[in-house]
């Protein structure tokens, strides 16, 4: 026992005070671990709370020595006014899914075939739930915890350090040994105990409930004032890790149990499995007991156990090539299909849309579902008036599964899709493919720019998360101020920071026309007093849009290309053309040249059909002029290459050819890509190095006519050795 723990906090001087603070978080956090980790508690109740309390009294003479892993943080502090952003140094990536046996024997096909590996090499890997929870990741300097994020697009998330630091179990502190820097991974859930009590809790006292232990965790870890999350009784599954600064573990496993000498909490569940037929029984097992667990989880991880195996397969795309995520069969449930709508997107395409009596599916209440297209309809013979059986594909998207012709009303009538486009009445066509002279499966709208819900789809794209990810600007603000006239291309939404009276005049206009209707409709009469706490209020929200907008100004290049809305370029194409060509100046430089088909077809993952869409992207006049309408609104930052010590290869572009015979080709690429390189798949005059092996043809002959170095594989290995 310290001499300061029983001297009256008055008479502490500010150097006792701090000696003080620290035994006090090192003790209380030794009970803590006892009490809720070890179902062992060393004291009494009555004791517990006097060290809390004597800690609290000490934070509050001393503010100024409140420390990282200070057991006060546990109740929460002052509510934060908006969340600040984490770029992730280690990328949150997701998992690819399985949802059959198969999918999950042809994973550990690929694995095996990635390293070259035969059917009798031991293989092990490590099986654990899915829980279905948020995301987060936890930051530890020197063994402190320091900062927390939620995983937001993956590559930058949402400051919630103050919430996670009232979950008991997230330490403050590591236990033991731990490295420099240590980004610890995992889940924040809620039990269904405490989903079911704050539910009880929320409706006793008239406020909204929550659909399910899911959105309940979620919300309650994103609320802007901690003392809230203090309440909620959230937990936290550790499982996986980012940056750190050592590795104390070579297995996956090995980490695991680190983890919970560190004092977090790890699923007991996961399990070590050596063969494919171990994995599907854990998965058979686990499914058997899921409604048991107290929580919920929506699938099975499976992840290569040694890390050094990791590290050679690698990532494609967002995930790993390493795990994948066998996700349970999607929940059912029976309804009634009302009407069928059709959706305009930002590319013109119809999509028809399923308007359902409300029904739960899986604790999610669900009142709309997709019916795809015009193909799907058919097959399905889905008709107004039908019930059907709809399911969250994934458990996240409602689907219509089949139709349950027996009660099918005498009045239903077949449907056909529209042939015009409901929004501006331009032709809908399906499009034939030049090459299979075969028509698309989607029907789209041929107006193009005059069609208003083609540039409001844009618009709500150009915002959302995966793109500018401008908060406060969402679907319904769009549409108004595009009704308004204020927004038409991606760079009016930044002008609208000099615009700001009319911004407001608009957006009031728009509330005051909603609560008439409503007031219409429910017969109340005209608003009173609460009117200007009302403007106020939308005053703010509208300072806090702009503040949004402007933060904004600076954008990644593959967030940048994504945005654009090009065709068939998504996330993942966007990130392969901003790690190729690493500038927005390059990038359009390329496209205008004359070369630029032939410079997109060498990109590695990037086929015919979106090299064309790019192209037909630059080529329309109309796109360049609001490209170079943005670009004076925002600056693109570059897309980095790794940073790689000593690679010779870094920035050239390699194509690699023929057999290989001491790593597979997709092997030999990934290697290359992790040292800075650019692979390409075929030869061209911006190549600078080719790779080929036994066997190698075309390629080699393009490459010799073309003057570009070739070597062989064991010179390839011997350029990239010890890097």
């Amino acid at each position: 026992m310290s001499t300061l723990a029983g001297k009256p906090v008055e008479k502490l001087t500010e150097h006792e005070a701090a000696r003080e603070l620290e035994r006090l978080a090192e003790e209380i956090a030794a009970h803590d671990r006892a009490y809720y980790q070890e179902d062992r508690p060393k004291i009494s109740d009555a004791e517990y709370d006097a060290l809390r309390k004597r800690n609290a009294a000490i934070e509050a003479r001393f503010p100024r020595l409140i420390r990282p892993d200070s057991p006060s943080h546990r109740v929460g502090a002052r509510p934060s006014e908006k969340f600040a952003k984490v770029v992730h140094a280690v990328p949150m990536l997701s998992l690819d899914n399985a949802f059959d046996d198969q999918d999950v024997t042809d994973f550990v096909g690929r694995v095996r075939r990635f390293l070259g590996w035969g059917d009798d090499k031991p293989l092990v890997f490590v099986a654990e739930p899915k829980i279905d929870g948020l995301s987060a990741s936890l930051r530890y300097e020197n063994g402190l915890f320091v900062q927390g994020a939620t995983r937001g697009d993956g590559t930058e998330g949402e400051d919630i350090t103050a919430n996670l630091r009232t979950i008991k179990d997230v330490p403050l502190r590591l236990a033991g040994k731990a490295p420099k820097i240590m980004e610890v991974r995992g889940e924040v859930y809620m039990t269904h105990a405490n989903f079911a009590a704050l539910n009880k809790r929320q409706e006793k006292e008239g406020k909204q409930t929550y659909a399910n232990p899911r959105n309940s965790a979620a919300g309650s870890v994103r609320q802007l004032d901690p003392a809230i999350t203090a309440a909620r009784a959230l937990n936290f599954f550790a499982y996986a890790w980012g940056e750190a600064s050592a590795l104390p573990a070579d297995t996956q496993w090995g980490m695991l149990q680190q983890f919970k000498a560190w004092g977090f909490q790890v699923n007991p569940l996961i399990r070590r499995c050596e063969t494919v037929q171990a994995v599907l029984k854990f998965y058979r097992e686990i499914e058997s007991r899921r409604a048991g667990l107290g929580y919920d989880i929506d699938g099975v991880v499976y992840k290569v156990d040694r890390l050094d195996l990791q590290e050679r397969l690698g990532f494609v795309s967002r995930s790993p090539r390493w795990a994948i995520a066998h996700k349970f069969p999607a929940e059912q449930a029976e309804t009634v299909l009302l009407k069928i709508d059709i959706q305009v997107g930002r590319t013109g395409k119809l999509t028809p849309v399923a308007r359902l009596k409300p029904v739960n599916v899986g604790g999610v209440v669900v009142e709309n579902a997709t019916l795809h297209n015009e193909d799907e309809i058919a097959r399905l013979d889905a008709r107004e008036g039908d019930t059907v059986i709809i399911q969250r594909a994934g458990d996240v998207i409602p689907q219509v599964v089949r139709v349950i012709r027996e009660k099918r009303p005498r009045s239903a009538k077949p449907y056909e899709m529209p042939r015009k486009c409901p929004i501006c009445g331009s032709h809908a066509v399906r499009e034939v493919d030049e090459k299979t002279g075969e028509e698309e499966v989607d029907r789209r709208c041929t107006g193009g720019l005059i069609c208003a819900a083609q540039a409001v789809e844009r618009l709500k794209h150009f915002v959302g998360r995966d793109a500018f990810d401008i908060e406060g600007l969402g679907g319904t603000y769009i549409e108004t101020l595009y009704d308004a006239g204020l927004l038409k291309e991606p760079s009016d939404i930044f002008a609208l920071t000099r615009k700001q009276a009319e911004l407001d005049r608009v957006l009031r206009e728009k509330r005051a026309e909603q609560s008439a209707e409503r007031r219409a409709r429910e017969g109340k009469a005209a608003p009173g007093s609460k009117a200007k706490r009302k403007d106020e209020g939308e005053s703010k929200l509208i300072e806090n849009l702009i503040t949004s907008i402007n933060n904004r100004r600076e954008i990644a290049l593959d967030r940048f290309i994504n945005a654009l809305g090009i065709r068939h370029v998504g996330e993942t194409n966007a990130r392969l053309l901003a790690r190729n060509f690493h500038t927005i100046g390059e990038f359009m430089a390329a496209m205008e040249g004359k070369d630029a088909l032939e410079q997109l077809n060498a990109i590695g993952g990037i086929g015919d059909v979106v090299a064309e869409a790019i192209k037909d992207f630059f080529d329309e006049p109309h796109n360049r002029k609001v490209l170079a309408h943005l670009l004076k609104e925002v600056d693109v930052r570059p897309m980095a290459a790794p940073k790689v010590s000593g690679s010779p290869v870094a920035g050239k572009t390699v194509v690699f050819t023929g057999t290989l015979e001491k790593m597979t080709r997709q092997e030999a690429k990934a290697r290359a890509e992790s040292l800075g390189a650019k692979t390409a798949g075929s030869v061209s005059k911006k190549t600078d190095l080719v790779v080929a092996g036994p066997g190698a043809g075309s390629k080699l002959a393009e490459a010799q006519k073309l003057g570009v170095k070739v070597i062989d594989e064991a010179t390839w290995l011997k350029m990239i050795e010890g890097l």
